[in-house]
């Protein structure tokens, strides 16, 4: 199930709960409140029980829920104690959090998905080449960014003195599950065998990777699996290959899921 669908068909069950609480005349309204905010927001925490889609999207499904409930209760208070034309005030307040929602809803948009692929030329620019909206996380100033960089230098400088070629395959699908297939060869074309190889797939600036795939050795050089993203929109895969215990080659692609 999609974020956008959670968020909405959660913000739709809010309303329906709420109208459903009017038909009994016994029940408060803050009693009508709390129910119609925090009963989607536990059916939401209970949906995605071993698929967290991460703190931020969360974060907007609960200001979603409760926002909406809290702009219901506010059209209750008004109508029970006016009979005349609404304020401005409550107005503003309603304005506030409709507009809350969709800017909450376009956010979640570009976080998984990236931003589409005209107004990202158009905004980002790139000269003709292609633009990546992904967030790419961040790296302290500090002595660990130091290490990071001497790092990466390291491990390009062995890549060359490797000379491995690698060709990946399978990545550039359109579905959920993808078969991948990488072949790898020395400097001379002779395939390379005993490998240990390794699919990492996490969003752009996560901590820790979402899927974590070994690859198996079908003949001398070729490594196959099955990637099943865990959602959909804009992912990064790590691939790792090592040989020996030690990390002779890896390289990052992006790839998106519809």
């Amino acid at each position: 199930m999609s974020t956008m669908t959670t968020l909405f068909g959660g913000l739709a069950a809010v309303l329906v709960l709420y109208a459903a609480g009017g038909a009994f005349r016994g029940v408060p309204p803050i009693l009508r409140t709390v129910l119609a905010g925090v009963v989607p927001l536990v059916a939401y925490f209970v949906l995605i029980i071993g698929r967290w889609p991460g703190l931020d999207v969360a974060a907007i499904h609960i200001s979603v829920y409760l926002a909406a409930a809290l702009v219901l209760f506010a059209l209750t208070q008004f109508r029970q104690r006016s009979a005349g034309r609404m304020h401005w005030a409550p107005k503003l307040l309603i304005t506030f959090f409709v507009g809350l929602v969709f800017i909450n809803a376009i956010l979640l948009h570009i976080a998984t998905k990236g931003l589409p692929a005209p107004i990202a030329r158009w905004w980002l620019g790139g000269h003709g080449s292609t633009v990546y909206s992904g967030f790419s996380g961040v790296v302290p100033h500090d002595r660990g960014a130091a290490k990071a960089v001497s790092s990466e230098l390291s491990q390009a400088h062995r890549e060359s003195q490797v000379g491995w070629q690698v060709e990946v395959s399978g990545l550039d699908g359109e579905g959920m599950t993808r078969p991948l297939q990488v072949r790898v060869r020395d400097r001379t074309g002779l395939p390379v065998e005993r490998i240990e190889a390794q699919l990492q797939v996490s969003r752009p600036g996560a901590a820790a990777p979402a899927v974590m795939l070994p690859l198996e050795a079908i003949e001398a050089g070729v490594y196959i699996g099955a990637l099943t993203l865990p959602a959909a929109g804009r992912w990064l895969a790590e691939l790792r290959l090592m040989q020996g215990g030690e990390l002779r080659y890896q390289t990052t692609l992006e790839l998106a899921a519809p």
